[in-house]
């Protein structure tokens, strides 16, 4: 990261990217972040959070794999559709589909993630908890907040899960008490993750209707 002072120093941890609130520049990429008159603005494509307090947080985009286990091609007729809906998240987060032909395989997978702080493992479950659209959001926007790197939201085999998967999440998450088909879940999901950033960020996306 190159980081240009105009006045004063500018400082920047590990952990959250802390910087001092002087006038400054900093670019990252292709992003640029300018701070003015304690007015902070953003150029490019990485989200701005600013926190109360003596500083201000630049936190680095998520990056959000929506997983599913089945033992059928990855690509069917709704793929189209949840690449789209992914597609739109690249403005918050980075965004990507992904299929394991079964439990271990995608237990084994989680386990070889690392980053700075632990993945967040949410698995969708029949016996979860259910969330409106904004009380999904609020969740999403609090791991974001807190400073997650890696979210994963999975969908689990037909058989449901075991209860290893299940002592593994942060949380299990319920679409509701209908069955839904394999593909349909995964387009749910992909679609409430949209909708999810559109109400954080108050896109006219979601109506609250």
């Amino acid at each position: 990261m190159n980081v240009t002072t105009v006045e004063n120093k500018a400082f920047i941890n590990k952990a959250a990217w802390t910087v001092s609130l002087t006038n400054m520049k900093i670019c990252r990429n292709s992003g640029t972040y300018t701070k003015n008159e304690h007015r902070l603005s953003f150029l490019g494509q990485l989200p701005l959070t600013c926190r109360t307090g003596l500083g201000c947080d630049i936190l680095p985009p998520m990056q959000i794999t929506v997983a599913h286990v089945s033992t059928r091609p990855a690509k069917d007729d709704f793929d189209a559709h949840i690449q789209a809906y992914l597609k739109r998240c690249a403005g918050f987060a980075h965004c990507r589909a992904e299929g394991f032909r079964s439990e271990e395989v995608l237990l084994e997978w989680l386990g070889r993630q690392q980053g700075r702080v632990p993945i967040v493992t949410v698995l969708l479950d029949g016996r979860g908890r259910p969330m409106s659209s904004e009380i999904f959001a609020e969740w999403l926007g609090a791991r974001r907040d807190g400073g997650a790197q890696h979210i994963v939201l999975a969908i689990g085999p037909a058989s449901g899960w075991s209860d290893e998967a299940r002592s593994r999440a942060q949380l299990l998450l319920s679409l509701g008490p209908f069955t839904l088909a394999h593909s349909l879940a995964r387009l749910v999901m992909a679609e409430q993750l949209y909708r999810a950033y559109t109400i954080l960020t108050g896109h006219p996306y979601h109506t609250g209707h």
